[in-house]
Parts: C-alpha cells; sequence; structure tokens
C-alpha cells in the first residue's frame, strides 16, 4: 500500500511543483527555499544530532511556539529546526521562533525527498504537531533510527475510519519509531487502534493551553484600537473562508443598525484569498480600508478612524488585533473545515464567538461553550445577534472572557508532560549515525 502511495504522490509532483512555479508569479514567498522540499536545502554543522519539529501550517507554528521555546531551553546545544508546508507557515515560524531556530520547508512526502532532509538535519527526534501523518516521513524516520514523538496529536474519528481502510500504509511506521502525546482519551485510543502501542501513547492535553502570551501585545492592541476605533464598537472575524466573509459582513450590517460606527477587522485565512475578499467587501458598498495600504511606507496612507471594515491583508497581525477588540469571531467554523484557534482570543480576555464546525478541535470547544466562555451561533443572523447582544451588555462579555480564562488555566500542563516524553525518547534513544 505505501508503494502505490509513494507512485501515486510522485505522479502528482509535476503538478505539485507546476502549482508552486505558478503561484510564485503572484507571490514570490512560493518560490523562496523551494529546493528544501525536495529534501535539499543547508546541512546543520557537524556535532551533536539535532531537534526536528514539523508544523504544517501558521496555526502549528504558533501552538508549536511554547515547545520550541522549552526545546531550546532543555537542549541549548542541540541545532533545533522547525519544518512547514505552507509560505504563511515558515514566513510565521522565522518571524515567531526567534534567532537560533533553523526554518524551511517540509520535504514533499517521497522517500528520497525525506532521506535528503533528514541527511542534512541528522536528527535524535522528530516531533509533529498535532496531525501530520505522512506515511513516507514517518517511515524514514523509521528506517533511519530517528524516533518520532506526535505532540498534541489529535485524530478524528472520520480520519481514523479513513486510514483503518488501509492498515498497511501506516501501521509498519507507528508500531516501530513512533510516540504519542494525545489531546483527549479518545485521540489516544484512535491512535492505539491504528498500532501505535499502547505503552507508547499518553494523555497528555493540549500544549495550545500551554501558550503565554506575550508582554507587548496587549499594548500594541490598544495601540492598533487608538488608531482604527478608538472611541467605538471594534470586532475581529479572524481566520475566515468562503463563505465567511460574506456572513461577518451581513452580520456587521445588522450591528451597524444600531451601533453605526462599528468596525469590523476581516482577516481571511490564507493570503491567495486577499483580493477576492477585497472585492466582496467593495461591492457591499461599506467604506472600507486594507491594512496592508497603511503599512507600506511609500504610499503615505493613515489609518482611517472612520471606516467600516479594515482588510486584514497581512500575515502575523491577528492576534494583536484580537488584542485590540471588543468581540472576536473565529473562522473555519461557519462552514466544514473544523475551526481555527479559540484560544488564541480567548487567552486574551475577548468574548468570542465561533460556528457549530470544530472537529478540528472539539474538546477545546466544548470545554470553552460548557463553562460559559465561548458562544456559537449557527449563521450570519445569530452571529449579528450575537454581536448585538455582546456589545449592548458589558458585564456579560467580561463574563464570558473570565470564563474561558478559567478553563485554560485549569488545563495548563500539557506542555511539561510533553517534554518529559521528548526527554523520554532522546534518554532511551541513541544518536543516529551520520548517514
Amino acid at each position: 500500500m505505501r508503494a502505490l502511495y509513494t507512485l501515486l504522490v510522485a505522479l502528482a509532483l509535476p503538478f505539485a511543483s507546476l502549482i508552486v512555479l505558478w503561484r510564485g508569479f503572484r507571490e514570490r514567498s512560493y518560490w523562496i527555499g523551494w529546493p528544501e522540499r525536495f529534501g535539499y536545502g543547508s546541512r546543520l554543522s557537524d556535532g551533536a544530532s539535532g531537534l526536528w519539529v514539523h508544523a504544517v501550517s501558521v496555526g502549528e507554528v504558533q501552538a508549536a511556539a511554547a515547545l520550541v521555546a522549552a526545546l531550546r531551553s532543555q537542549w541549548p546545544d542541540r541545532p533545533l529546526t522547525v519544518t512547514s508546508a505552507t509560505p504563511s507557515g515558515r514566513a510565521r515560524a522565522a518571524a515567531a521562533l526567534g534567532q537560533g531556530v533553523d526554518v524551511r520547508y517540509s520535504p514533499y512526502d517521497l522517500p528520497w525527498c525525506v532521506r535528503g532532509t533528514i541527511r542534512r538535519l541528522q536528527p535524535a527526534l522528530l516531533v509533529i504537531m498535532e496531525t501530520e501523518l505522512w506515511p513516507n516521513m514517518l517511515g524514514e524516520c523509521a528506517r533511519a533510527g530517528v524516533p518520532v514523538l506526535i505532540a498534541s496529536a489529535r485524530l478524528s474519528a472520520r480520519s481514523a475510519a479513513l486510514l483503518a481502510r488501509c492498515p498497511s500504509l501506516l501501521q509498519p511506521a507507528l508500531g516501530s519509531m513512533v510516540s504519542v502525546a494525545a489531546q483527549s482519551a479518545a485521540d489516544a485510543q484512535r491512535f492505539k487502534a491504528l498500532g501505535v502501542p499502547a505503552d507508547r501513547v499518553q494523555i497528555c492535553g493540549n500544549i495550545k493551553f500551554d501558550r503565554t502570551v506575550v508582554e507587548t501585545l496587549q499594548p500594541n492592541g490598544q495601540t492598533l484600537r487608538a488608531q482604527y476605533a478608538a472611541a467605538r464598537p471594534m470586532w475581529v472575524a479572524g481566520s475566515t473562508h468562503p463563505g465567511e466573509e460574506q456572513a461577518a459582513l451581513t452580520a456587521h450590517l445588522t450591528l451597524r443598525a444600531t451601533l453605526g460606527d462599528a468596525l469590523l477587522v476581516l482577516a481571511p485565512r490564507h493570503r491567495p484569498r486577499f483580493d477576492e475578499v477585497a472585492a466582496l467587501v467593495e461591492r457591499s458598498g461599506l467604506r472600507w480600508q486594507r491594512r496592508s495600504a497603511v503599512l507600506d511606507a511609500t504610499r503615505n496612507v493613515t489609518p482611517d478612524g472612520e471606516a467600516a471594515v479594515l482588510l486584514l491583508d497581512t500575515l502575523g497581525e491577528l492576534e494583536i488585533f484580537y488584542a485590540a477588540a471588543d468581540v472576536a469571531f473565529v473562522g473555519g467554523s461557519l462552514v466544514p473545515v473544523g475551526g481555527h484557534n479559540l484560544l488564541e482570543p480567548a487567552a486574551l480576555g475577548i468574548a468570542t464567538l465561533t460556528g457549530p464546525y470544530q472537529h478540528s478541535a472539539p474538546d477545546v470547544a466544548r470545554l470553552l461553550t460548557d463553562n460559559g466562555g465561548l458562544q456559537v451561533v449557527r449563521d450570519a443572523a445569530e452571529l449579528g445577534a450575537g454581536l448585538l447582544a455582546l456589545f449592548a451588555d458589558p458585564t456579560a462579555r467580561a463574563r464570558m472572557a473570565s470564563a474561558a480564562l478559567i478553563v485554560i488555566a485549569a488545563n495548563r500542563g500539557a506542555l511539561a508532560r510533553v517534554l518529559a516524553l521528548a526527554k523520554a525518547r532522546l534518554s532511551q534513544q541513541a544518536p543516529p549515525t551520520r548517514r
């Protein structure tokens, strides 16, 4: 089965390369580091075997930040590499993880590409964030004697059922070198069913609960608030997908019918959709502005304090705008994407709304909802009604924010448990020989 999978990936590679090449004409970041996808790139210096953390995109990179800091503190002499599959994830890792961390693209999931990366990084341990189960990445690590730890691991019932139909695809690798730090008991059981030995599966919780808020985030948020909405209501629709921008604009019109000066900060999840969403906002008839225009020093554009919509068409600023807002809506949830990181606004003390599709992190959504720290809305009408109710009742906003902070505090500790597992794997496994 793995041979057939490899053949299919190899046949798809020319088309994937053409897509990257084409997108690079519009966004040059697709071309930067392109050889890394094939297992090339710089070779780390000789010496201690390194640590390799794989975080597929922006959300996983942000979740991995606390773990990366802990790994660097625990093993300061080991080279540490973070790989990501997307330009936005790679850029976010380079910006957020600090000096001394090697950031590059993850290799395509082909044996020769993964082998090339392993030769260059010489990892003593690969830590995979959350859900990335790539057959050849796992198989080549097993072949090279590199232990793998899946941190904050989650696996939906649907994904587990699909993988169970092809047991030979993953079972050999999962049964040999993989340990799992599962988010929940259900996740742990699904990984066991896929072939990870029970003694190498532990329930550790979600690392995202352990992420600390950067000290400068709140002050920077208040600076943005003073620029864009000093004395008016402000909410953020973050990480939105097709269909959700229109829902947010519809809800915003409902809100402005009562609060005529309210500001919506609209933040699409993916950069290639920025222009598409800009056209949608333009058609709404609302006064609006691009955040990128303000940041472009050559255009001499100042923040528009009367705009009804601010299009956040930049990367790495969403959390700062959450810190500036009264209310947040977290996208990927009104459409069946699975939801994005609810803990970002919640940890900042921001009343948070989201949609019903939460299969990416159902336990987080359930904990917050059951304890009054999150409100679920099903469509644009409910989103508009939820916004009106929260803006009309500051006490309710504060109560929701406080409840979320209590949930976060009660669920910390996953990071220490994952770090203990990493220590155990490194102590049990001799560093791989140079290949």
